[in-house]
């Protein structure tokens, strides 16, 4: 494989619209095969402040290194397994599943590192895009003009450049939200912090989920060994007044997708932290009292019929979007990137072979993790024992289904189950 030094001898020029992690695996790795790249990031913010922990899988791992980035530097916490505790913060079921963590700001960091600082452009917003004679054109914003042999979109959930080919391809909600924040290890009790260090620990109250995992702390070094908790909660929001109660932000905006953290109504966390007293396990009731600024993402699926249109591409979430339960989004968009690169290299001077042959991969991969999602989804609303309230009356194997099959890849997915019989 080429290295990325040498690539500035190569006639092809890809144009990356999103900046965030799918975008970046889609840099790096055309870099390394030879490609001349733009990153065009819309935020004009420091992008590693949105930081929050993520699941990893060896297939993330794999990305990393073919993108030149070794794994060790950003998959930080090695877990041991998981536990699900009960309504008094007792263990009733395990699962010893290794596994290791990292969080959205070391990850972000460590791409954003990689990447030369003029292959990307910060603050620079899509508008539409022209195909043209052996490639495409885009135009932006600020009135930049820029043509390309492959335009590829990575901006999202909310892509603008699906808005162009697909326009009639919208989010789906799937009736509940996930309110996320981080503590720092240190601040919880002692009691606390044992009972969460080394594992994914789960509670299932009736039709809720929530998880914390520890991962490392902000910054590098000795910043890092510091570790932080992560946690998750899911809670339903079906009807549109919940909705627009929980979306709407501070400065009276409706979101369509999340709400950054400053920006929670303080009645909305008032709730949200009073109700987790009376309905959480201990452990994970303080984790959220201590959480400074907790905020909120709507669950959403989305799915596209295709991924190819001519020289304009979806990767990551612009093309499948599957509930956070797979524990796979980023991997997702890192696969989707790794096999972008190989199909280009393998096809040639036939760009369009490479791209047919990319799409129809990748199309079926996404469908098969968004209908994952789904499934794993509706373990919020199995079957549980008549007596409601604040009893958990957990299903063993609600809870057994939740260990084995939250957050695993294909190539975890054998040992666990063979370590769950």
């Amino acid at each position: 494989m080429p290295d990325s030094d040498n690539n500035d001898n190569g006639n092809r020029r890809a144009l990356i619209v999103g900046g965030s992690m799918a975008g970046m695996f889609a840099a790096l790795l055309l870099r390394r095969h030879g490609w001349r790249v733009d990153v065009f990031e819309r935020s004009g913010e420091a992008m590693a402040s949105r930081g929050a922990g993520l699941a990893t899988h060896p297939e993330l791992a794999d990305a990393l290194t073919a993108a030149g980035i070794d794994p060790d530097s950003a998959l930080a916490v090695s877990l041991a397994g998981r536990h699900v505790i009960d309504r008094a913060g007792n263990v009733v079921e395990s699962h010893p599943l290794p596994q290791r963590m990292t969080s959205w700001d070391l990850l972000y960091r460590r791409l954003r590192e990689a990447l030369p600082e003029d292959c990307y452009h910060q603050g620079t917003r899509f508008r539409e895009l022209e195909a043209v004679a052996g490639g495409v054109r885009a135009t932006f914003d600020d009135g930049r003009v820029e043509t390309g042999d492959l335009l590829i979109g990575a901006d999202g959930v909310q892509s603008e450049v699906r808005e162009r080919v697909l326009p009639e391809v919208r989010p789906t909600y799937a009736g509940y939200v996930a309110w996320r924040g981080l503590v720092p290890e240190a601040a919880v009790s002692e009691a606390t912090r044992r009972a969460l260090a080394e594992h994914i620990i789960f509670s299932l109250p009736p039709g809720e989920q929530t998880l914390s995992y520890p991962i490392a702390g902000e910054g590098d070094g000795e910043q890092a060994k510091a570790r932080r908790l992560n946690w998750v909660w899911y809670r339903q929001a079906r009807t549109a007044a919940e909705q627009d109660a929980l979306l709407t932000g501070l400065d009276g905006k409706r979101r369509a997708v999340s709400i950054p953290p400053r920006q929670m109504r303080a009645e909305a966390i008032a709730t949200m932290r009073a109700d987790a007293e009376v309905r959480l396990p201990p452990q994970h009731a303080e984790l959220i009292r201590l959480t400074d600024h907790p905020f909120l993402q709507g669950i959403f699926d989305l799915q596209c019929s295709e991924m190819v249109f001519g020289c304009t591409i979806l990767l990551g979430d612009a093309a499948f979007v599957a509930r956070p339960h797979t524990g796979y989004g980023v991997t997702k968009a890192a696969e989707d990137a790794v096999a972008l690169a190989h199909c280009l290299a393998a096809a040639g001077d036939d760009i369009d072979s490479g791209l047919a042959e990319w799409g129809a991969l990748r199309l079926a991969a996404g469908r098969q993790t968004v209908e994952r999602g789904r499934q794993l989804g509706s373990l919020l609303d199995a079957d549980r024992d008549a007596t409601g309230g604040d009893s958990f009356g957990l299903d063993r194997n609600v809870a057994s289904a939740v260990l084995v099959e939250t957050a695993i890849s294909g190539s975890m997915a054998a040992t666990s189950r063979a370590v769950a019989r």
